[in-house]
């Protein structure tokens, strides 16, 4: 159910509204899974972006995993900052509410997707038109997202993660 349907509209939208998970006596699975899921799609377009940049310039595995990390970061960062800045934030409090809401699910997302695709044998050297890199990065987007999803969970439900970002544009 949307927050709307919980609660009637507010005259003030800065109001307290800090821990929508404790409102709403704790994350419901679903939240989690939307929150995961919409740090997922910025950790994957900008994962698979730095991967194609990384392999098309010939690249060794190291740097491209680092510049597909950073482009992860910054994409899945993106997303909330653009969605908190729609909902009247400033610059300054908006890039605050998206390192708050974002940074252990995109760690926690990164740290276990890259770790599947460099355990997967030949993976690393895969190239772009080889289905075994992409079958090892969407297997790791996969993983990542079960098991990313009950870190948020446990995130919401204490008001942080998500959270911060949900009350700031619910």
């Amino acid at each position: 159910m949307e927050h709307d349907q919980h609660h009637p509209p507010h005259g003030d939208r800065h109001h307290d509204h800090a821990s929508p998970a404790a409102q709403h006596g704790g994350a419901s699975w679903s939240m989690a899974m939307k929150a995961t899921l919409h740090c997922l799609t910025g950790c994957a377009i900008g994962e698979i972006l730095g991967m194609v940049i990384g392999t098309a310039l010939g690249w060794g595995n190291v740097p491209t995993m680092v510049v597909a990390i950073v482009l992860a970061f910054l994409f899945g960062y993106s997303f909330t900052l653009f969605a908190v800045r729609r909902a009247g934030l400033d610059l300054r409090a908006a890039v605050k509410v998206a390192l708050a809401a974002d940074t252990v699910s995109i760690a926690v997302m990164e740290l276990v997707d890259n770790t599947v695709v460099a355990l997967t044998p030949g993976a690393m050297d895969a190239g772009l038109s080889d289905g075994l890199f992409w079958a090892a990065l969407l297997g790791g987007f996969v993983i990542a997202f079960l098991i990313t999803t009950p870190v948020n969970k446990w995130m919401i439900g204490r008001g942080k993660g998500h959270a911060v970002a949900h009350a700031q544009h619910a």
